[in-house]
């Protein structure tokens, strides 16, 4: 396996390009609110909305994890630290470094971006590895029992369907 093809630069690419969009998300929606609000405020909510699509883009597609009512109350905690973070930076931008009030979010954005992206793997992929490992061992254990005796319905052995959670908020399909 190359370096390139290792699953944590492929967890990172995926987690880049979900800043991407997650960025323009954000900054369409500053762009929209700045003209009825101050700059701040405007900050705060687009900020907010693009957390939302921040997290499901997050949990499907860069660590592709179910997203749980659980994790998506969890998910601002993570997000707290690139707020303080992204509102220092965007208030010492302005403020003391007269920098342009729309350019400056940007650029406190991309100071904040390693430190997202650790917080957002350890809430996003906790438990994920657990659940794997359970989820694994009692396929195995069917996929044993299916071998040795058959399936009790008469039908072909094949892998156990995934397990469906009440506290998912979705179903994951997967291609």
């Amino acid at each position: 396996m190359t370096l390139l093809r290792s699953p944590q630069v492929l967890q990172i690419a995926r987690f880049a390009m979900v800043g991407v969009v997650n960025t323009a998300t954000f900054y369409g929606f500053y762009l929209a609110l700045h003209p009825l609000m101050p700059y701040f405020l405007a900050y705060t909510a687009a900020f907010v909305l693009s957390m939302i699509g921040s997290f499901f883009l997050n949990t499907y597609f860069t660590y592709r994890t179910r997203p749980t009512w659980r994790k998506f109350l969890l998910f601002p905690l993570t997000n707290l630290t690139n707020y303080v973070v992204t509102s220092v930076g965007v208030y010492v931008f302005v403020e003391w470094a007269h920098m342009n009030d729309k350019i400056a979010p940007l650029v406190a954005a991309a100071a904040a971006i390693p430190f997202t992206y650790v917080l957002s793997r350890r809430i996003l992929t906790r438990g994920a590895r657990q659940d794997a490992d359970a989820s694994e061992g009692a396929e195995g254990a069917q996929v044993a029992e299916d071998t040795e005796a058959g399936p009790a319905d008469g039908t072909a052995a094949g892998p156990a369907a995934p397990q469906q959670h009440p506290q998912d908020l979705a179903p994951v399909t997967r291609p």
